[in-house]
This record gives structure tokens, sequence and C-alpha cells, in this order.
């Protein structure tokens, strides 16, 4: 396990690395509004010249993500690129890639009913019920109040007629409303372990970072700053790329909502997990 340095501002790690490839939910936005020094970081960043990358697991398209950014006061021309599981999966759905392609195109959605756009443009439907429905999609929770029983009876219905269940992203929790709360991944968990079967998208796959690092040969000068161990930090790991975790993220009612972070705990975390980030920091600051 390699040594975790504690750090309080980026900027005194800004000479060792190129492009920086951040998270979105927990990182950037706390799923109501953008965090004021996280966009004061970012802009900092591209007056140094840094290649700036987002990565998020979030189901919501690149444009939706890229509105609530400028929202937040951050300068979209100073991004390199914006990926997201919701716009990987509209296009994977729009060509029937892979498991996509024998799903139907008839889909019951559960949770917020808000967020539905990565079928937009496209030929699928929503339906009212569970027994005409193809399969099941999930882009989240409607609250951060909401527990996995909630949806329990809908999960069972859903894995007694054979449906897959489909979500752009693994998270299984992330920032609603400036709140905790849990995320479409851990329902595609629970499915999964009720004998059902998910076809979800995103980080820790590889092929998600590598999309977005296209053109970028010295992965040395790459560092990945995310708020979730099992899908920022793995990737990075698996990349064998540098990281930071931001300690007051998705993991914040284990590692404290201390200024300083802790060390200590971030070790035992990331044991847990059988991966370490090369920092940890307690929120994006320059």
């Amino acid at each position: 396990m390699k040594m975790i340095k504690p750090i309080v501002n980026i900027s005194k790690i800004t000479e060792l690395y190129d492009s920086y490839v951040f998270g979105f939910n927990g990182v950037i936005y706390d799923g109501q509004n953008i965090y004021p020094e996280a966009a004061e970081c970012l802009k900092k960043l591209a007056l140094l010249g840094k290649r700036i990358i987002i990565v998020s697991n979030t189901s919501k398209r690149v444009a939706e993500v890229v509105s609530i950014l400028q929202q937040g006061g951050i300068n979209i021309r100073t991004l390199h690129n914006v990926i997201t599981a919701g716009e990987v999966l509209h296009y994977k759905l729009k060509y029937g890639a892979a498991e996509y392609a024998a799903i139907g195109n008839e889909y019951y959605q559960i949770g917020s009913q808000k967020d539905d756009s990565v079928f937009s443009g496209l030929e699928f439907y929503s339906v009212p019920s569970i027994e005409r429905a193809h399969f099941l999609y999930m882009s989240g929770v409607a609250s951060s109040e909401e527990l996995l029983d909630s949806y329990r009876p809908q999960l069972e219905q859903a894995v007694n007629f054979g449906l897959p269940f489909v979500c752009a992203g693994n998270d299984t929790s992330c920032f609603i409303g400036g709140k905790l709360g849990l995320a479409s991944g851990a329902f595609a968990e629970a499915y999964a372990i009720l004998g059902g079967s998910i076809i979800t998208l995103g980080k820790p796959d590889i092929k998600f970072m590598q999309y977005a690092l296209e053109g970028i040969s010295d992965t040395s000068k790459v560092l990945v700053i995310g708020d979730n161990i099992a899908t920022d930090i793995k990737t990075a790991s698996l990349m064998e790329i540098d990281s930071i975790l931001i300690s007051k993220g998705r993991h914040v009612n284990y590692l404290g909502e201390g200024y300083i972070p802790d060390v200590a705990k971030t070790r035992e975390l990331s044991n847990s997990y059988d991966v370490s980030p090369s920092y940890v920091i307690s929120a994006l600051r320059w």
C-alpha cells in the first residue's frame, strides 16, 4: 500500500501534472450547486494552461452538465473534455451496442422521474407498468431520504419478469440537493443480489477513462481527482495514474468533515478497498 499524502491546496502540486481529471458530483457539484472553491480552482488551473477534463458517472447528458457548470461560473471553453455515463449510455442505446442491442425499447422507470434524457431523440418509450416493460431503468432516487426498501417490491417484480436493469454509472451514493443519498448503482447491486441481470457503465471501467484521455500519451502527468474510492480512485489505480481523494465527499461519514484530512482513516478505508489515492484533501480548493 503506497503512502497517502495529505494536502490542503491543489496549488501545492500543480508543477507535477499537466492534465487534471475531475469527478463531478461530490467534487465540483453538490447535487444542487457548484462549490465556489472548486470553480475558483478550475479557473486557476486554466490560467496555468492545464488540461481540464471532467469524467462523471452521472446519468445526466453532457449538455446538462455543461449548463450546470456555466451557471456555477465555470468557463466551459477552458474544459478539454466532458464525459458522462449518461452520454455514453445514450450513444450505446442509439447504435444498439453490445448488450444494449437486444433489450427492447419500452422501459419502466423507477426512482426520480425527472431525468430520462438518455432516451431523448431515440425510439425508446416509457411505460406505466413493469408488466409492459422490456427493461427497468433508473437515473437516481427522487430524494436523499429514499432507501432501498422503498423499491424492493418493484425490484422483486421486475426480477420475476426477467427484466434487465439498466443504469448509467456504478456509484452507490451521490449528493442530491446538497445531501448524501443513494445512487442508482446501489439499486443495481440489490437487483443483482435478487437474481436479476444488470447493465451498468462508467468508472471504474478503464475504457471510460481511456476515452477521456485519448491523445494523452504521458499519463505520469495526469492527476485524477474524485470522492469515491470504489470508482474514481480504483480507476486511477488500475491505470497506474496518480489520484486525490476528496475526504468530504462520498466517504464523509467515515472520514469526517475536518479541514485537515484524516490520513489514518483514509488508509483504513483504502485497505478495505485494496486501492490507495496518492493524496487526500478535504475539499477541492486552490
